[in-house]
């Protein structure tokens, strides 16, 4: 249990004495105790924190039983899985590979089957070098024997076109960014019940940076995020946006833009200039149908409120956006479109996020919020995670 973030003191307790976050972890330790056969986790890595996703990729990669998982976390599919099943449209389809060959592969055949100049000859050749290349970064990876082996009975006529719809997620910017963008100077944040949340935090961002904010408690990077979007008092500090900069901000807590009895394009209608037209285009490219635009939004679902909140972040044309833990309520498809955007958007990104892969694709520095100030590096979150010398400062600033 105490791998899976359940600290001892908490082991002799009643269940109903625990958190509901501790509840989860608790019963996921239940699951993979004593060794079963056959193992069915529905969303195991819900309410975890990315440490402990972590381990549980690792101990789940080295089972040698039968392990069925559903999860929207691609990151921890590739490094568990060595099959993928498909359900969509009430078919079935089982591949062979991860999540991300699965998706990489389709996209490739989809690509092709919009080519109607490529030859059959070419398309195959091209679907045989894709599957050695995938194979060949397999071989390389840490994974165990049986993930290296994963791939050696595809074939190209396993590689078919998707059918899944992706959300269009564009983001684009109205002005071009100056040159300062965000200082941060002394920021403190104190909970109600006296939890210091970060203290003596002071960073400054370069234009372009796309800046993933971590801590041991989630709430740091929320309260972070709040006050330099004026919403909340910082306990101490000062911070300072450049004059050339345009934010779009999506919150953790979306509770308060949505207790309207509005429809869908009169809620977006609100946030940005534009007919109904345009304002059922920005619906329409997040997946919504004729009939969804007139639901109620106090009535949508988690999912779909993301979404409209997304559309209404395309709208404001930010050169800076600020977004706390983006990928909660999305499906897989959602969030891959949210990413591949993320990636190629050309201005400042200053994030937080429970998915690795999210994480590691989109942020070029990482800024560590503690009790005892900030650790900040100009890496990727693979090479953050496993530095040596950064765990031992972890330590420190933690103790």
């Amino acid at each position: 249990m105490q791998n899976l973030g359940v600290a001892e003191s908490q082991h002799y307790k009643q269940m109903s004495e625990i958190s509901n976050n501790e509840k989860v972890r608790v019963m996921l330790a239940k699951a993979l105790f004593g060794h079963p056969d056959n193992l069915l986790l529905d969303e195991p890595t819900n309410d975890l924190d990315l440490d402990t996703v972590q381990w549980l990729e690792e101990y789940l990669s080295n089972l040698e039983q039968c392990v069925l998982v559903v999860s929207h976390d691609r990151h921890f599919l590739d490094a568990v899985s060595t099959q993928t099943v498909d359900i969509d449209f009430g078919k079935v389809t089982l591949f062979s590979g991860n999540y991300s060959f699965w998706y990489e592969s389709s996209q490739l055949a989809l690509r092709q089957a919009q080519n109607q100049k490529m030859k059959a000859e070419e398309k195959r050749k091209q679907l045989e070098e894709f599957i050695r290349r995938f194979s060949a970064n397999v071989a390389k990876s840490k994974q165990t024997t049986s993930r290296k082996k994963m791939l050696e009975k595809l074939n190209v006529e396993e590689i078919t076109p998707s059918t899944r719809k992706y959300p269009g997620i564009i983001f684009s910017m109205e002005r071009e960014p100056g040159t300062q963008i965000l200082e941060v100077e002394g920021l403190k944040a104190v909970d109600p019940d006296g939890t210091v949340l970060f203290d003596n935090v002071s960073f400054t961002i370069e234009k372009g940076q796309k800046t993933v904010f971590l801590s041991h408690n989630p709430k740091a990077m929320t309260a972070l995020f709040e006050i330099i979007n004026g919403n909340r008092e910082a306990d101490a500090g000062t911070y300072k946006w450049g004059v050339t900069i345009t934010t779009a901000y999506l919150p953790l807590d979306n509770t308060s833009f949505f207790q309207s009895e509005m429809n869908l394009v009169d809620w977006l209608s609100q946030y940005g200039t534009g007919n109904e037209v345009m304002m059922k285009s920005f619906l329409g490219r997040m997946l919504f149908k004729d009939e969804d635009i007139q639901k109620k939004v106090c009535v949508l679902s988690g999912g779909e409120k993301m979404r409209c909140m997304i559309a209404r972040m395309q709208l404001k044309n930010a050169n800076c956006l600020i977004l706390d833990t983006p990928t909660n309520h999305l499906d897989l498809e959602s969030i891959q479109a949210f990413n591949n955007n993320l990636i190629s958007f050309k201005g400042n990104i200053l994030f937080a996020s429970h998915d690795h892969e999210f994480i590691n694709t989109v942020a070029d520095r990482i800024i560590e919020l503690t009790p005892k100030g900030t650790i900040d590096k100009l890496t990727t979150y693979d090479d953050y995670i496993y530095d040596e010398s950064i765990k031992e400062k972890k330590a420190e600033m933690y103790a």
